[in-house]
């Protein structure tokens, strides 16, 4: 029995969820708030083309349960939040849609802070700014911290690192090849980081002539159609969720995973599970794409983006912390990471 609208959000423990609808603008948005125990709720605004409603409100509630298990596992003073805004971000977005956005996360008196994701610009961020100071990520020109993608790309990259050392007791990825599914903001950025220190990357991304252009600046590899029958080193997922289920988990000939996606795994207990029976080290995403959000924390917090950088690069003793706690407990690297962020949440009184 398929469950309702109120089922799911009680089932993942949500404190409030807001539907924002404006005829005028034709703005149609969720915002859901996870769990504010340890102070507002952070997390990004994603406009995307849902194929319906119900999809883009399993989507918010996945991804804002994923922001109160971030900010909680990276030591952040901050709850778990999201949005979405439902529409085409090439066709239906306009200065006036974000401005009414503002006015949504406004009335939420800062319960909820903002900031951008997939299919949002730091020049939305503005529109949104002028209508409500629950927003964080706006261009440094308006003293900001800009586009938090590098960070959160820079943070996969300690992930993958730590991983590698943990796998083969070696974290240089010169001659490793990594396969890099999305190359939006974040999978760039990660790119970037990968072919610099002498990894063999493959990419691929459903916008053609993106991915074109990112082969071509930096010199890397299209996946070909058959990549996950390769023997590929490492297996960075850094597009949409619900990526790593049964059917594909099978085929995987990958020894790492680690990635920038958010809510990788279509079902958390069964498909950590079965990733590990295949002995594949899984750098669980909420811990590894935690940059951004220590970004524009440190945002909020008046520090630095070199601040930012060093906390971030935290996230190779954290990973690491996380694979031998898994070791010893005889429990997946997912459960790990899961018990720690639960525990701080969740002992911290409202």
């Amino acid at each position: 029995m398929q469950l309702n609208v109120l089922d799911k959000m009680f089932n993942m423990d949500h404190e409030q969820v807001v539907f924002c609808n404006d005829k005028k603008t034709g703005l149609k948005a969720i915002i859901a708030i996870h769990n504010t125990n340890l102070g507002p709720a952070l997390g990004g605004t994603r406009m995307w083309n849902y194929k319906s409603e119900i999809e883009a409100f399993d989507d918010v509630l996945r991804l804002s349960r994923g922001m109160s298990l971030k900010a909680s596992i990276s030591g952040l003073n901050l709850g778990g939040g999201k949005a979405v805004i439902i529409g085409d971000a090439k066709k239906d977005k306009s200065k006036i849609l974000m401005k009414r956005f503002g006015d949504f996360v406004e009335s939420l008196n800062g319960k909820y802070i903002t900031a951008e994701d997939v299919g949002i610009t730091t020049k939305d961020m503005e529109y949104v700014r002028s209508q409500t100071k629950h927003v964080t990520g706006i261009p440094e020109n308006m003293g900001g911290s800009g586009d938090p993608s590098p960070v959160t790309a820079y943070g996969v990259y300690m992930g993958i690192k730590a991983s590698a050392f943990f796998k083969w007791n070696n974290d240089n990825l010169e001659e490793k090849t990594v396969f890099v599914q999305g190359v939006g903001k974040v999978g760039q950025y990660l790119v970037k980081y990968l072919k610099n220190e002498g990894a063999r990357v493959f990419i691929n991304d459903i916008d053609e002539e993106k991915m074109q252009d990112v082969a071509t600046k930096y010199q890397v590899e299209i996946a070909p159609k058959n990549i996950f029958d390769l023997n590929i080193d490492i297996f960075s997922p850094c597009a949409l969720g619900a990526v790593l289920n049964p059917k594909l988990i099978s085929k995987l000939k990958c020894k790492i995973i680690a990635g920038g996606a958010n809510n990788q795994l279509e079902n958390e207990k069964r498909d950590s599970l079965l990733l590990s029976k295949r002995n594949i080290i899984f750098a669980p995403d909420f811990l590894i794409n935690a940059g951004g959000l220590i970004n524009v924390y440190s945002e909020l917090k008046g520090k630095s983006i070199k601040d930012s950088m060093k906390q971030t690069e935290e996230i190779y003793n954290t990973t690491l912390e996380i694979f031998e706690r898994a070791k010893i407990n005889d429990i997946t690297s997912y459960e790990a990471s899961l018990d720690i962020a639960e525990q701080r949440i969740y002992s911290k009184q409202a």
